[in-house]
């Protein structure tokens, strides 16, 4: 299985160097492959708004690409870190003003896309995932994500957070045993 994640990471590097040169199909080529890891990110900070705050992130990655230095691994920390900057903004802004709620009548008036029984149950999963680790402290519920969900390494995940390596390899581990704990105890009691 490393295999076939190592070739496709090195066809990302390839997409990631041809984004910075202006390649749109490249640049569609690493939202695909990141902007689902983004959106949970974000879920788990700002929860509803994570699609506005990633939408933004991708508007700063789109216009700031090409000054980008680094590979892969380097852009994935990157993208984190923005998109934990603006999450950071918009919680700021809601400290200072109410939020209005969404009009429900355009919303029920929105057609589905894809199937949507499967996406449904594709939300299900991921909606309990991201619950579960919610309920985590925020050090180890932003490790978790940063290494699990974004696929991060510790250094990477490091540089989003402010922290050490360690730190952070110690949050994750944390935050993973009680993910664990806690999904052993809802098996036992079944």
């Amino acid at each position: 299985m490393a295999g076939v994640t190592d070739a496709a990471d090195d066809d990302l590097g390839r997409a990631l160097r041809a984004a910075q040169g202006g390649d749109e199909g490249a640049f569609r080529l690493l939202y695909r492959d990141l902007q689902p890891r983004l959106v949970r990110y974000a879920a788990s900070l700002v929860g509803t708004d994570a699609e506005d705050v990633t939408s933004e992130a991708w508007l700063q990655i789109a216009r700031d690409l090409a000054g980008f230095r680094g590979d892969l691994e380097g852009f994935r920390g990157w993208a984190a870190t923005i998109t934990r900057n603006r999450a950071m903004d918009l919680l700021r802004r809601s400290a200072r003003r109410p939020a209005a709620g969404p009009d429900a009548e355009a919303l029920l008036a929105l057609p589905a896309h894809g199937d949507t029984a499967m996406l449904a149950l594709e939300g299900l999963a991921t909606r309990e995932a991201i619950a579960l680790i919610a309920e985590l402290p925020r050090d180890q519920a932003e490790a978790v994500l940063l290494r699990v969900v974004i696929g991060l390494d510790a250094p990477a995940a490091a540089r989003v957070l402010g922290k050490r390596p360690g730190a952070v390899r110690t949050a994750a581990h944390r935050g993973l045993r009680r993910l664990s704990d806690r999904l052993g105890a809802t098996e036992g009691a079944r």
